[in-house]
């Protein structure tokens, strides 16, 4: 990244000098899988397009996915690379979670019927949806003061009542919260592989538990009745 045209957004320059400098770093010949970040408004789609499938084509990449943008934009790039019989998205990292489910509107349906596979950034909301966020600022945690976006999305008072039957059914299972809220990304339709984030190896190992947790559909059901709809951030 910098502050010149070629050296951001999905040009071709910066695309195939990106991903000669990330195989440079990892030591690697190929990756699996090359994802952009969100949609670059300023560069024709034609050219990201034909670019990525040059990048599949001369075997530095074996998929490519996509990530943050609204489904129309998805679309329409999923429509150009269908047309032309270019290397075609394959996943779509997008923001998902218990107390922003607005992708279930138009991307999580795109995504089904095109046969990609969803990525979720931020299963957790955050760090929110670890049960250990309080409605009032002297008690929240370091990172509830200073996460601004964070801040932004999530804590409002039908997020917290969210998070309220959140801790009822992990309680219910002598479980966490945070295992619970990413047992039910996993159990979302299309959903392949959560992104979280941890500071320690314990939490590494807690989220890994998640993966044997299946929820059942009244848990489901409880776990989503009191959400509200948010701003919808596909450019985010």
């Amino acid at each position: 990244m910098g502050p010149g045209p070629n050296e951001r957004g999905l040009s071709r320059a910066h695309i195939l000098n990106s991903i000669d400098a990330s195989l440079k770093r990892l030591g690697l010949d190929y990756v699996d899988l090359y994802q952009i970040h969100r949609y670059d408004p300023d560069t024709p789609i034609e050219e990201t397009l034909q670019t990525l499938h040059e990048v599949v084509q001369a075997g530095k990449a074996r998929y490519i996915g996509a990530s943050s943008m609204y489904a129309w934009q998805f679309a329409r790039m999923l429509h150009v690379s269908q047309v032309h019989g270019w290397a075609r998205f394959v996943s779509m990292q997008n923001h998902y979670n218990l107390v922003y489910r607005e992708e279930e509107r138009e991307m999580l349906p795109l995504c089904h019927a095109e046969g990609v596979g969803i990525i979720p950034w931020s299963p957790l909301a955050r760090g929110f949806l670890a049960g250990n966020r309080t409605r009032t600022e002297d008690t929240a945690t370091m990172r509830a003061q200073t996460d601004d976006f964070a801040q932004s999305m999530y804590y409002r008072e039908n997020d917290f009542a969210v998070v309220d039957q959140l801790k009822q059914v992990a309680a219910a299972r002598g479980v966490s919260p945070a295992q619970v809220a990413l047992a039910w990304v996993l159990a979302q339709p299309g959903v392949t592989a959560p992104i979280i984030g941890a500071s320690r190896i314990e939490q590494l190992n807690e989220l890994g538990t998640a993966l044997s947790i299946k929820l059942s559909e009244d848990e489901c059901r409880t776990l989503q009745a009191l959400y509200q709809p948010h701003p919808v951030l596909g450019h985010s």
